[in-house]
């Protein structure tokens, strides 16, 4: 086990033993225990009550956070014809077709988000391999396949965030930074709850939300009560 820095034991001693935090005392001190010389992200960690071993209990989707996560994000949008003004007007970083799939083959990736509409499907298919292990492969479940581009591009850089279970049915997903006002980290907070709780799987049994943890990237975690 790695030995713990003097940094992470003395925000680790803000934390009370055995102890589970309202979300709004959660959101106060994870950001006392953010004491890295960077703006800290705030990451959300939910262990559900799934299996996501069976494809009718995994838990995959996407949510636009009322305040975003203090990051802008770079899109590419596959697109052509008509859409590809419109692509740029929304404000994509990268607009294209064959010659971003081209480009994309040739080792580059420098983009946090891929949109396309669906006609682009047929051309961007070959790129399962390289995009998918990445979590960046278009996909019409979480938005990102659409007719609609320049509103799929307008809630990327609005905040939108994909969240989905691990092998071991956690959660993991970023709110905000320590920046952030309390305020708008906790309503952050609570629509990715509400939105965990809406798309419970009807195959999930038992007590579906297992467990809630707020932590800074660098700092340790708040347990929450639920």
């Amino acid at each position: 086990m790695a030995k713990q820095s003097k940094r992470f034991r003395e925000a680790q001693a803000l934390i009370e033993a055995n102890k589970f935090y309202t979300a709004d005392e959660a959101v106060a001190l994870v950001k006392k225990t953010a004491t890295a010389k960077f703006d800290e992200t705030i990451e959300l960690h939910v262990r559900l009550g799934v299996d996501p071993k069976y494809n009718d209990q995994q838990v995959r989707g996407a949510v636009v956070l009322p305040h975003g996560i203090g990051k802008t994000k770079r899109v590419l949008a596959f697109v052509s014809g008509e859409k590809a003004a419109e692509a740029q007007a929304a404000g994509a970083d990268y607009v294209g077709s064959d010659d971003l799939v081209a480009k994309i083959q040739g080792g580059w990736f420098d983009f946090d988000v891929a949109v396309a509409t669906p006609d682009m499907m047929r051309i961007i298919g070959r790129l399962g391999k390289l995009l998918g292990p990445r979590g960046l492969m278009p996909n019409p479940k979480l938005g990102t396949v659409t007719p609609d581009i320049a509103k799929a591009i307008a809630e990327q850089k609005a905040g939108k965030v994909e969240y989905r279970t691990d092998k071991q049915g956690n959660v993991h997903c970023p709110i905000g930074k320590k920046n952030f006002e309390d305020d708008k980290l906790r309503e952050n907070y609570q629509t990715l709850i509400d939105t965990l709780i809406r798309v419970k799987p009807a195959a999930a049994k038992g007590q579906y939300i297992r467990s809630i943890t707020l932590a800074a990237t660098m700092g340790p975690g708040v347990p929450i009560q639920n």
